[in-house]
């Protein structure tokens, strides 16, 4: 798959039932454990387990943590900004699919 400018388009696909230990998460988002930490701190993640050596991540932490950590080294946003862009963006589509199931019921019969 290309994208639009011809670059090869990469991506990974984890499933939610997918457990990631802290080194697996740290080393998917190219992050250290400290900013895992500060990440789990804040709300951002929510893992399983008490000690972070027994931490477990959700597939979607995956995504929500590469997001969060995008934000805070490109943007230059602290993690409490990232976390509340993420509860924002997160917000925004429970409100897009709840428009598009309404848009759906709306259809006119043929």
């Amino acid at each position: 798959m290309t994208d639009s400018d011809g670059s090869a388009m990469r991506g990974e696909l984890v499933e939610e039932s997918v457990q990631l230990t802290l080194v697996q998460l740290c080393h998917a988002c190219d992050a250290e454990p400290d900013a895992v930490a500060e990440l789990v701190a804040h709300g951002v993640l929510e893992p399983q387990g008490g000690d972070s050596r027994d931490w477990r991540f959700g597939g979607d932490s995956l995504r929500r943590s590469r997001v969060a950590l995008r934000l805070i080294r490109d943007l230059g946003v602290n993690v409490a900004g990232a976390a509340l862009a993420l509860e924002l963006i997160a917000r925004i589509d429970q409100l897009q699919a709840l428009l598009d199931s309404v848009q759906v019921d709306q259809r006119p019969a043929r």
